[in-house]
């Protein structure tokens, strides 16, 4: 039985394997940037996006056309308070995959820790102002450094990366068209992550605020932990 957020590993759902690896990879790369906050020099690169989508086939590259000519349509800064409104101010909805099962509080050390050491294993070094656990920055890797860990990190959080799709739509949020397309290149939900995704749902993050265990975020303290992760952080 699994424990909160930690998933095994499991083998791409027939639907993804209608897109190829570099396909699959193209999902996660457009997804990372659209994503991440719409600084100028991303909105600026929507359209090269858009064309690179046009390549994606089926239900992903659908979703992403989609997602894309709407930010194109927006004004940035009025699209700038949306996208902090929706991921930085509502707690069912935030890019940080370990906030769900551990909030704020000095649990979400270890999950931090795994991730940090899967992307340390891969050669990847964050920077200090990078939290592990960002979506974004999990899709990057999973795009253009080690495909096989970026995999498993995204599988293994399937059940959390559910919620926020969920959550996206519920609220009506542009960026819900990116997360059904990330969801297409993953596993199916089986019932561990259905009962998971009610869990969460239903319970939202803890809120017992403690502050995280900075001795647990660096994994050259703890060379003994390996790199199949649980869930991960905060920005």
């Amino acid at each position: 039985m699994a424990v909160l957020g930690l998933r095994r590993p499991r083998r791409a759902r027939p639907a993804a394997e209608s897109l190829t690896e570099r396909q699959q990879r193209l999902v996660w790369r457009i997804a990372a940037l659209v994503l991440d906050y719409p600084h100028p020099e991303t909105l600026g690169m929507l359209g090269d996006l858009r064309a690179a989508a046009a390549d994606i086939p089926g239900p992903a590259g659908a979703a992403l056309l989609a997602c894309l000519d709407h930010l194109r349509e927006q004004d940035p800064i009025a699209l700038a308070a949306r996208y902090v409104e929706t991921f930085d101010l509502r707690r069912r909805s935030s890019l940080h995959l370990s906030y769900y099962a551990y909030g704020d509080t000095r649990n979400r050390g270890m999950a931090l820790l795994r991730f940090k050491t899967a992307y340390r294993n891969a050669g990847l070094e964050l920077g200090d102002h990078e939290l592990p656990d960002f979506l974004p920055v999990v899709l990057e890797f999973a795009a253009t450094t080690d495909p096989a860990r970026g995999w498993r990190l995204l599988t293994t959080h399937r059940a959390v990366i559910e919620v926020l799709r969920l959550s996206l739509h519920d609220g009506g949020s542009e960026y819900a068209g990116v997360l059904d397309a990330v969801c297409a290149t993953l596993p199916d939900l089986d019932t561990d992550d259905r009962a998971q995704v009610v869990k969460l749902a239903a319970e939202g993050p803890p809120e017992d605020t403690v502050g995280l265990d900075t001795y647990a975020l660096d994994p050259a303290l703890h060379p003994h932990v390996d790199d199949h992760p649980p869930i991960g952080v905060a920005r």
